[in-house]
């Protein structure tokens, strides 16, 4: 029988020939769900990208879906020297620097601290090239409201309440005042403009910022409702400021892409994860995977380390190429190691 023709986990045959497919079962890591979002203490599920290819999450069995109810994770894989540093950043109150190569697992962290803390869910800041602090604190709709205004003053209703068009940013959420912290995932934050870092000094130092349009409103409406990251919920802002009562804590990224001022430096715990080694890789597969998952996997793993030697390589590609063997799609074939295993720096 022609390969192309046999049924199984092609499917896509390249043929022409239209046909009815039933989608496999996804990777975990792959998994998307809608679960609600959470403050701390309360129960959630795991969204699609949370369940990225880090080390800290099992796989859910083979054929089985992935819950849409609260899910409990599996362990994050941290030695007990890098979690004592995660520690000293936690009694210090100072933001926690994770540097390290990708698919170490430094993005998961700040979920495995949330978890194991019962902080709730992680208040997530992307940080691109046009990031800026000023978003990550709170946008008005200043166009928003002149509509909305506009619209009620001709219906002759009262005009809405400015607070409605006031959404605090990740960053801004992290320092709503209440009894336990937040967790904040400033993620990658070398991939954002030079003066970022420089930026977020002032934040984290004084634990509070001003909303300058609620600043400048009188007296009688000084105490505002605005919206926040999180749907559903509103933070009381009182004369336009607002003032954390316990400081977040607060989890940053970096890739290595460049360096960081000293002054930033300063006030950080800096932690540098490891690229795991044969032991830890086996150790994540199974965590991900299952234990089934390592049986027959030592050809992959030693294509992996080697190809790493040479390249960049994220942990997350051998898993993808472990699980296509589980699934039985036979990943040593010409061009399909490659695309998997493919480096991850430079032209493509």
């Amino acid at each position: 029988m022609n390969p192309r023709e046999e049924p199984g986990w092609r499917l896509f045959r390249g043929d022409g020939v239209p046909r009815h497919v039933e989608m496999p079962p996804a990777p975990p890591w792959r998994r998307f769900g809608a679960g609600e979002r959470s403050a701390p203490g309360e129960e959630r599920s795991a969204t699609g990208e949370e369940r990225a290819a880090t080390d800290g999450e099992r796989a859910v069995p083979d054929g089985e879906r992935a819950p849409s109810g609260p899910a409990r994770p599996a362990p994050y894989l941290i030695e007990p020297e890098h979690a004592d540093v995660v520690n000293a950043a936690l009694h210090l109150r100072r933001p926690l620097l994770v540097t390290g190569s990708p698919g170490t697992g430094k993005s998961s962290l700040a979920r495995a601290i949330a978890h194991e803390m019962d902080l709730g869910e992680v208040l997530r800041w992307p940080v691109n090239s046009r990031s800026t602090v000023q978003d990550a604190l709170y946008r008005y709709d200043a166009i928003g409201r002149l509509r909305e205004t506009t619209l009620t003053r001709d219906r002759g209703e009262a005009e809405p309440d400015i607070g409605s068009f006031v959404r605090l940013g990740p960053l801004g959420t992290a320092l709503v005042p209440g009894e336990r912290p937040r967790v904040l995932l400033v993620d990658e934050l070398d991939k954002g403009d030079v003066d970022l870092p420089n930026d977020l000094l002032t934040v984290f130092e004084e634990g509070e910022f001003e909303i300058p349009e609620l600043a400048r409103l009188p007296e009688e409406q000084s105490v505002v409702e605005v919206l926040t990251e999180r749907a559903g919920e509103r933070a009381t802002v009182r004369r336009g400021r607002l003032v954390c009562e316990e400081f977040p804590v607060v989890v940053i990224t970096s890739n290595g892409e460049r360096d960081f001022p000293p002054a930033f430096l300063r006030r950080c715990v800096r932690l540098e994860l490891p690229t795991p080694d044969e032991s830890r890789l086996r150790a994540i597969v199974t965590a991900h995977l299952g234990d089934d998952a390592l049986e027959d996997v030592d050809q992959l793993l030693d294509a992996f380390l080697r190809r790493r030697a040479a390249r960049e390589l994220a942990t997350d590609q051998l898993l993808n190429a472990v699980f296509l063997r589980a699934g039985g799609m036979d990943v040593t074939a010409d061009g399909l190691l490659e695309a998997v295993l493919h480096r991850l720096g430079g032209a493509v």
